[in-house]
């Protein structure tokens, strides 16, 4: 393996590392906010983070269209404000390693979603799908038949993250990829403030937002700022498809973060659920020889 791909692809593990880590410091994160609140804070100082970069990296020609940057950063910042909110309204009730493979699940329904629009997938995105229904099972359903609460909210944020996911691919050749995530950022902080000024006005104070200082900027500099720069650079130096794959180990940090600092439980049947979505999101991501090149069988996260 040459020595750009290689690096490139350490590179990509520790930013799976480090938005897997993230879900345990949206859980403590709560522990003096509640989740709109968080989730407004983070944004904005990711979005705030990512502001030098526009110095340093300038829109290429024909990518600079003002009105169709925000047109789709409103759009990509509404879903990206429902996938959140909805994540970390879940973490309330779930533990960070069920959230993180849940949403995980995206990897398998941006496919399944573009062959519903008419684009062909390969076999593995069917076989992954199958894998990953049973991992969601073991890992959600208990032996009466209920699924958790925070599990079904992170179940229908994955939903989110997909249409999320299939509007940046959207937008991604005609619109400058950093500018757009600036502005869906903000879309995302302000909606996320709104619902906090709602919802939450007791808990949002300076106080509170002083004591969950670290989560936040955990969340916001490291998980946005930090990861969207290496994720940018490493990708220049390894395939898409390689590129999703290691990333989407992202669930699997998540587990080891609940495990090792939140201290949370591993079950035989966690494990065994946890195994079967592991495999069936890498599966999906794995390219046929049969799949023309676009079709609906890769995806890369867009932070």
């Amino acid at each position: 393996m040459p020595a750009n791909r290689l690096r490139a692809n350490l590179i990509l593990l520790l930013v799976a590392a480090i938005w897997g880590l993230a879900f345990v410091a949206q859980r403590v994160g709560m522990d003096h906010l509640g989740p709109f609140g968080f989730n407004a804070a983070r944004f904005a100082l990711g979005a705030l983070s990512l502001l030098p970069l526009t110095l340093v990296f300038r829109a290429r020609a024909g990518q600079a269209q003002p009105r169709q940057l925000l047109h789709g950063g409103l759009l990509a910042g509404t879903l990206l404000f429902c996938g959140a909110s909805l994540q970390q309204v879940g973490l309330q009730y779930t533990t960070a390693g069920n959230a993180g493979f849940i949403t995980g699940l995206y990897i398998v329904l941006v496919p399944l979603a573009a062959w519903m629009l008419g684009q062909a997938i390969n076999s593995g995105v069917w076989t992954g799908s199958a894998l990953a229904v049973a991992g969601l099972y073991l890992l959600s359903i208990d032996e009466t038949m209920k699924i958790n609460r925070g599990d079904l909210l992170e179940l229908a944020g994955a939903g989110f993250w997909a249409a999320h996911v299939l509007v940046i691919g959207r937008l991604a050749p005609t619109v400058d990829g950093l500018r757009l995530s600036i502005v869906q950022f903000w879309v995302c902080a302000l909606l996320c403030f709104g619902c906090a000024l709602l919802f939450e006005s007791d808990s949002l104070t300076l106080q509170n937002l002083s004591l969950a200082w670290k989560p936040i900027a955990y969340a916001g500099l490291l998980s946005v700022g930090v990861a969207y720069t290496l994720q940018v650079y490493a990708q220049k130096n390894t395939p898409a498809a390689h590129a999703a794959i290691i990333m989407s180990l992202e669930a699997v940090f998540a587990v080891l973060g609940g495990w090792l600092m939140l201290h949370e439980t591993l079950g035989l049947r966690t494990l065994l659920g946890c195994a079967l979505m592991l495999a069936g999101m890498l599966l999906a991501q794995l390219p046929s020889r049969r799949s023309p090149p676009g079709s609906a069988g890769q995806t890369v996260k867009e932070t």
